[in-house]
């Protein structure tokens, strides 16, 4: 029993092509195992019906002769006609044995079994001291009767032939069952290995790729198969993998570049503060690097905000939000700041979701519609069919459509009016992808009517409301 759990212990080291082999190995014992059962036991079936046909077929003809004769000739027919694989004998009804196709079976019968008249009985035996102790027999008996006297007529069929052929071809099987065995564990050794081979030159390209050779692409085989599908599919991910280094490396640039502004301006002020005596620039400069304070925090949070996203997703703290006091809290904050003209058509609508990162997401599509319009800026706020639509609009420039997708990138701005002078980042839009995401819901850029751009947010609602006009 140890000794097996080893051999299957080795086998599961050996790799895909030893259990490849092992397993074939074992499918084909246990195939041939039992075709070589089944093929010998219908083997000896058939040389035994073989024989037992025969037998009865004798046994038929004699009794056929006896009734029709009686014992007339018949001493002679036996000894003359009877194959040298069968012994005959007829008995009589006084159990004398009348007539037999050997000497050594003329004075005892071969069976006590006496069938009636035209009946056919059949016996295997083993043994037969009479005729040869070291063979089994088949033995047909058949009754006849000639002028009212019966008859037996008995016939002893060998089957040492037969079972001689049934052990040969055992031998034969035994004998090449191994060698057949042999054949399938090196063709399959070989098959496999030569299928691996891609596998394996895949393995060592992909392991010889470092963080500095993201460039470096797997070979793809050419025949269309599982191999070739797993190479385009390593190529997909290192294509992946090259696209999140490089966004990583942009990043940290610009999170690098954006921080650099303010943190020159705040020591830009405090060495001119330090080399003014009088005291004056200090109280001078305190809006500056309040402003430039104030930016680099804002950046700060916003910087942790996608790197969690990124990391274990956005956490966020389901309530039911109304979605409309949100948007009427930033339409009065526009209003009050002055810039372009703001309308709004606010129904009751009401959500599940985070109510501080929703207002974070109407906060940055409102700044960032009024730094790119001219004297407009319209919030729309709807709910149809369970799904709750935030849409801001501008009439600014717009945004091309090849465009649209990339303005959700980070640090990503389009045109002079989102300048870092005018205090964006480029990740407010980034933002309002990822918690939009977060909530299950979707945001995109349209056409406005106003000729702009349209940011059309869309969440799912759990609690319907119906629509209430609001100013």
């Amino acid at each position: 029993m140890a000794g097996l759990g080893r051999a299957l212990a080795a086998i599961r080291r050996s790799g895909v092509r030893g259990r490849s082999t092992a397993a074939a190995i074992a499918v084909v014992a246990v195939g041939l195992a039992v075709g070589a059962a089944v093929l010998l036991l219908l083997l000896q079936r058939t040389l035994v019906t073989s024989v037992s046909d025969q037998a009865e077929s004798r046994a038929f003809d004699v009794a056929s002769q006896i009734s029709e004769e009686g014992q007339t000739g018949l001493a002679r027919e036996l000894i003359e006609n009877t194959k040298p694989t069968q012994l005959i004998q007829v008995v009589d009804q006084q159990n004398r044995v009348v007539a037999s196709s050997s000497p050594k079976t003329n004075e005892v019968a071969l069976t006590t079994t006496r069938p009636p008249v035209d009946v056919t009985v059949i016996n295997e035996v083993g043994d037969m001291p009479l005729i040869d102790s070291d063979h089994d027999h088949l033995i047909v008996v058949r009754g006849t009767d000639y002028q009212g006297s019966r008859y037996t007529v008995i016939v002893a069929s060998s089957l040492e032939t037969q079972r001689d052929t049934v052990a040969t071809v055992t031998t034969y099987l035994l004998l090449g069952f191994p060698l057949l065995l042999a054949l399938v564990g090196v063709a399959t050794w070989v098959f496999v290995g030569r299928a691996l081979r891609p596998v394996e030159r895949i393995r060592r390209r992909v392991h010889g790729i470092g963080v500095e050779q993201l460039a470096d692409r797997v070979p793809v085989p050419a025949a269309d198969d599982e191999v070739a599908r797993l190479a385009v599919t390593m190529n997909e991910m290192l294509d992946r993998l090259q696209s999140g280094q490089e966004t990583q490396r942009r990043f940290v640039a610009d999170a690098s570049h954006e921080l650099r502004s303010p943190i020159a301006s705040l020591m830009a002020a405090l060495d001119v503060i330090s080399a003014d005596s009088t005291g004056r620039s200090s109280l001078e400069l305190h809006e500056v690097m309040q402003a430039e304070t104030d930016r680099m925090r804002r950046l700060v949070e916003d910087l942790l905000l996608l790197a969690k996203a990124d990391d274990t997703g956005l956490q966020i703290q389901r309530t039911d939000v109304d979605l409309d006091d949100l948007v009427g809290a930033e339409l009065r904050r526009l209003r009050s700041a002055g810039g372009p003209e703001i309308e709004g058509v606010v129904p009751a609508v009401r959500v599940t979701g985070d109510a501080d990162k929703l207002s974070q997401v109407i906060r940055n599509l409102a700044d960032n519609a009024v730094q790119a319009s001219r004297s407009k800026v319209r919030f729309t706020l709807a709910e149809q069919d369970g799904t709750a639509t935030v849409e801001v609009e501008d009439d600014g420039d717009g945004i091309p459509e090849s465009e649209r997708e990339r303005v959700f990138e980070r640090f990503v701005r389009l045109d002079a009016s989102r300048t870092r002078q005018s205090g964006g980042s480029g990740l407010g839009l980034s933002i309002v992808q990822e918690v939009v995401r977060g909530h299950g819901g979707t945001v995109e850029v349209r056409d406005s009517p106003l000729g702009g751009a349209r940011f059309v947010v869309s969440l799912p609602v759990r609690v319907g409301q119906a629509p209430v006009a609001a100013g």
